[in-house]
């Protein structure tokens, strides 16, 4: 799909606010209700827009641990890699699993309550995966910078 300048005015304004109304979207994006719904129609059509969510405060729902854990697995045949990924996106608390480069075959992004319930992840989830070799965590500190919103500037 070619996107033009309007579509990427949409685009933006649902980023940042998905529940923004279709008239109050074609308003900021300076167009009429009618062509506006069509647009977001066919951007949705396209794939463009998967799905529309709402971000939720991790700390206030008591997920205080954000975790890093880099999976090196024993053997990266498909059948190993496609076994590790089926168990892993059925885990709750994974919010991110990235298949990477480099010294580790997986970085999965955890967000747990506390120390016992990545303890807990680690050794009755991770550890009884016979492909997996080693485990190795990282905790953030601190969030830096947290952003849904894709760059469409070079777009």
């Amino acid at each position: 799909m070619n996107l033009d300048a309007t579509d990427l005015r949409i685009l933006e304004q649902l980023q940042a606010d998905a529940s923004l109304s279709n008239v109050a979207l074609a308003k900021r994006v300076h167009l009429s209700p009618s062509p506006c719904l069509a647009r977001v129609r066919a951007l949705e059509k396209a794939g463009l827009i998967r799905q529309y969510v709402a971000l939720l405060d991790a700390q206030q729902l008591g997920l205080h641990l954000n975790v890093f854990i880099s999976i090196s697995l024993k053997q990266q045949n498909r059948e190993t890699l496609e076994a590790f990924e089926q168990r892993i996106v059925l885990r709750d608390e994974v919010m991110e699993c990235y298949l990477m480069t480099g010294d580790a075959d997986y970085l999965l992004r955890v967000a747990v309550p506390d120390i016992p319930a990545l303890e807990r992840f680690i050794l009755e989830q991770l550890s009884p995966i016979a492909q997996v070799e080693k485990i190795r965590s990282s905790f953030a500190l601190k969030q830096v910078r947290y952003k849904t919103a894709l760059p469409l500037g070079s777009a």
